[in-house]
């Protein structure tokens, strides 16, 4: 592993590199205000629930700065994928997988809510509340803007809607043929007409594939690793990469590289990482992988547990990984985002209502000040790149 530079270099780095071209490059992170662990690591309801959010952080400068914020039902459970921002950053969509209920199981029961936000309002503002499937969680759109896909953790299905005028119609579901499979990411590949998505729940990754509006699954799943959760495509549209969240026990977890460049799609590599590798994203040039890690922060009574998680940034090198860089970041490791530029990168943390902020140069790993959300634990990032 690089050590990370010493303070001279680092801020000599920095001078070097803040005078980017001014442009609108936002991050929206998602942030759940009902959910809190309990003693034991279990997820119960806060005492005193907030609305949840989404905090618009602009990152066209160093350090990235807040820069507003808008009501939207939200959630913690599933993986940190659950926001999608249209390519001109005009609009986007936030999923809510569970919501505070006094009936539910300690105060919280599944949801199915789907927001639209206009980001170009004064402030930005939900402009449609709709439904998916129980357990909505990540939210992915068709490269063409006309197809929206949310996979539904809680019933084994992935609801389909149509888009126009930037608002959502239902077009159905696909059933994965087992409630149990806990469908987590979903992603499109570039021409539009496939996707991926993890399963959980049954340990495999399924191929989609989309005509209109009918959606249906290669009979040859994809083998990633146990419990396949969040997921990641290049920007080149040749390699996704998949976190491996295992048995969530505290031993090492992997993160599988699946070559896409090729049919059928396969498996051909294996990183290990520190456990619980929930935050996961590719550079937007496809040269780094950046993965965050738990380290069973969430989980008090484990013999493994460590008061912060790490974050683990690797070179892509054709189809393999290179561990170049590790840094701590704060408990309960949900999203991880890069800005435009590939030059700041962020990782949210549940546990202390952080965003963990740094700045990349060359391959290290510069910490700068975290920035804090006040209203919940951020979860999931949306980026429109």
């Amino acid at each position: 592993m690089k050590l990370l530079l010493s303070n001279c270099a680092a801020i000599a780095l920095l001078c070097l590199s803040t005078s980017t071209p001014a442009r609108a490059d936002v991050v929206l992170s998602a942030n759940d205000g009902h959910t809190v662990l309990n003693g034991k690591g279990g997820l119960v309801a806060a005492k005193e629930p907030k609305p949840d959010t989404v905090t618009i952080i602009d990152v066209k400068r160093y350090p990235p700065k807040i820069i507003g914020a808008v009501e939207a039902p939200h959630s913690v459970v599933g993986p940190p994928g659950a926001v999608w921002v249209a390519p001109d950053e005009s609009w986007a969509i936030v999923t809510s997988a569970t919501k505070a209920d006094p009936a539910g199981t300690d105060g919280i029961s599944p949801d199915d809510r789907v927001s639209v936000i206009d980001l170009k309002a004064s402030p930005p503002k939900l402009v449609q509340s709709t439904t998916a499937g129980t357990g909505a969680t990540q939210v992915r759109v068709s490269p063409d803007g006309t197809l929206a896909l949310i996979a539904n953790r809680a019933e084994g299905t992935v609801s389909i809607f149509t888009i126009k005028d930037k608002r959502l119609t239902p077009a159905g579901k696909l059933d994965t043929g087992n409630k149990a499979s806990l469908p987590s990411a979903v992603a499109f590949l570039k021409d539009g007409k496939t996707a991926l998505l993890t399963r959980s729940g049954d340990n495999q990754i399924s191929v989609l594939h989309i005509d209109g509006i009918t959606v249906t699954i290669d009979p040859r799943p994809i083998t990633a690793g146990l419990s396949p959760y969040t997921m990641d495509i290049n920007s080149a549209g040749t390699l996704a990469a998949v976190a491996n969240m295992g048995r969530g026990d505290g031993d090492n977890d992997t993160v599988a590289l699946i070559d896409l460049s090729r049919s059928p799609f396969r498996t051909v590599e294996f990183a290990t990482v520190p456990s619980g590798p929930e935050p996961l994203k590719f550079s937007p040039d496809g040269k780094y992988l950046a993965v965050g890690s738990q380290e069973s922060s969430t989980k008090p009574q484990s013999p493994f547990h460590q008061a912060n998680g790490r974050v683990t940034l690797f070179a892509v090198q054709g189809k393999h990984l290179r561990p170049i860089a590790q840094s701590p970041i704060g408990p309960w490791a949900e999203g991880a985002a890069w800005s435009r530029d590939g030059k700041t990168l962020l990782l949210q943390n549940m546990g202390d209502q952080t965003i963990s902020v740094f700045a990349v140069r060359f391959g290290h790993l510069i910490p700068g000040k975290p920035l804090k959300i006040e209203t919940g634990g951020p979860e999931s990032f949306g980026t429109a790149w």
